[in-house]
């Protein structure tokens, strides 16, 4: 994983509207290889795939398979979709034809233990016995577990509870990792807003329903503050409409208050060259990706884990994308995307640093734009990517390759902390205050 440290840049201004620009740069991680089962017919050799397309054809694998479907991934290393089938794969097994099948598709089938149900009713246990802040867990298809992580807040009797439920759970169902820094939420970010002394930072531009621009950020942004500007103590720009935080996600929608706003969708990687964001899409677990934040810069990284569920101190937050990319205080509501344009997710929090790495969750930038009604780019969402939708849909996600998010109550050491500019605590709806960062 590799970060770049860039200057901070403000909200970009033409016509008197604001052109919100966000930064990032192309780079592209090391992704994890996969075993495969075998197949007692001969098949043709897996298809080579990029992320979405990898997606779309594990969400017409899904459909197929049903409760034999547990998970999918995107190996990035040999740009292949693997399909974890759950049962036997000898040759004289039921379902072997039903291998053969997913195999001819081009897909790479691996042998799995545990189903999507089992991973589903290890998280509600994870959730009933052990909702402590500072803990968050995701399901991994890679593993075919549960990850759960601890921050070193977790200690004592807490961290007993935390290892018992896990070890009940079974080796072959979860495991449990220590994370070195404490979750919370990384407020401030990309291009810089401003409100309420808070400083946050814009996403993505996005067109609501009726035509008016707008864009995304972090929830716990929303609602912090009513209004936000492009300066500190500047005139607002744009009200929040909608804000979820904590529960089911982490974003907000603020329109802007000038309804003749150019709202682009283009990421500015910088020296004047810019990226169109063509869609939203949904994040598959292997999946490269791209996060732009103003304390930390251009961070890559890949997608480890969805459907999180994060134990944050104002509440519990639900259906995040996991990954490996760094983020720090400052990095708030800032973008993830891929390297050819597509939105993926809004930043959350986590833990650790740009120095020794840690673990960062992001809102889904799909879920996020179905919640209030809203639309990027052209409209566009990326095909059958493995990311948040149930397998009944055909897509590969939350009872595929999610399922682990659930309730929980998460650690934060200061609250959603990095606020620059703010002035005493910062009150978000009645849930716990934060220090200024």
């Amino acid at each position: 994983m590799s970060h770049k440290r860039i200057p901070k840049r403000k909200i970009v201004f033409a016509g008197g509207g604001a052109a919100a620009v966000v930064a990032a740069a192309i780079l592209l991680p090391q992704a994890n290889a996969s075993g495969t089962g075998s197949d007692p017919t001969p098949a043709p050799a897996p298809k080579t795939l990029s992320a979405l397309s990898a997606g779309d054809l594990a969400s017409r694998i899904a459909a197929r398979l049903g409760p034999a479907f547990a998970g999918a991934y995107y190996d990035k290393d040999r740009q292949q979709v693997i399909i974890n089938v759950v049962g036997d794969d000898s040759d004289d097994s039921d379902d072997s034809d039903m291998r053969a099948e997913v195999a001819r598709s081009g897909a790479v089938v691996r042998s799995v233990r545990n189903s999507t149900a089992q991973l589903k009713s290890a998280a509600a246990t994870l959730r009933q016995r052990a909702t402590i802040p500072g803990t968050a867990w995701a399901v991994d298809p890679r593993t075919n577990q549960i990850q759960v992580t601890a921050d070193r807040t977790v200690t004592g009797d807490e961290w007993d509870r935390i290892e018992s439920t896990v070890r009940s759970l079974g080796a072959d169902t979860a495991r449990i990792k220590r994370s070195a820094g404490e979750f919370k939420t990384v407020a401030a970010g990309g291009d810089a807003i401003f409100g309420g002394g808070a400083r946050c930072s814009l996403g993505f531009n996005v067109i609501d329903g009726n035509g008016a621009p707008g864009f995304l950020t972090a929830g716990h942004c929303g609602v912090a503050a009513a209004a936000w500007s492009d300066a500190a103590g500047g005139a607002p720009v744009g009200t929040v409409q909608q804000a979820t935080f904590p529960g089911e996600g982490d974003f907000a929608f603020v329109g802007y208050d000038d309804a003749t706003t150019e709202a682009p969708s283009a990421v500015d990687t910088g020296d004047g060259q810019l990226v169109e964001i063509t869609g939203a899409a949904e994040a598959t677990v292997g999946q490269a990706v791209i996060r732009m934040g103003s304390t930390t810069g251009l961070s890559d990284g890949s997608v480890t884990g969805l459907d999180a569920t994060v134990n944050y101190a104002e509440g519990t937050v639900t259906g995040l994308i996991q990954t490996d990319v760094c983020a720090e205080p400052g990095d708030s509501g800032g973008p993830l995307f891929t390297a050819d344009g597509s939105a993926i997710g809004l930043t959350s929090g986590g833990s650790g640093d740009c120095t020794v790495g840690g673990e960062t969750f992001f809102q889904p930038v799909t879920t996020a734009l179905a919640a209030v009604g809203a639309r990027i780019g052209d409209g566009s969402v990326g095909d059958g990517s493995v990311g948040d939708g149930s397998v009944g849909d055909g897509s590969v996600g939350d009872g595929a390759v999610g399922g682990a998010s659930d309730e929980g109550a998460a650690g934060n050491d200061d609250g959603p902390a990095g606020h620059e500019g703010g002035e005493g605590a910062v009150d978000y709806g009645g849930s716990a205050t934060a220090e200024n960062g």
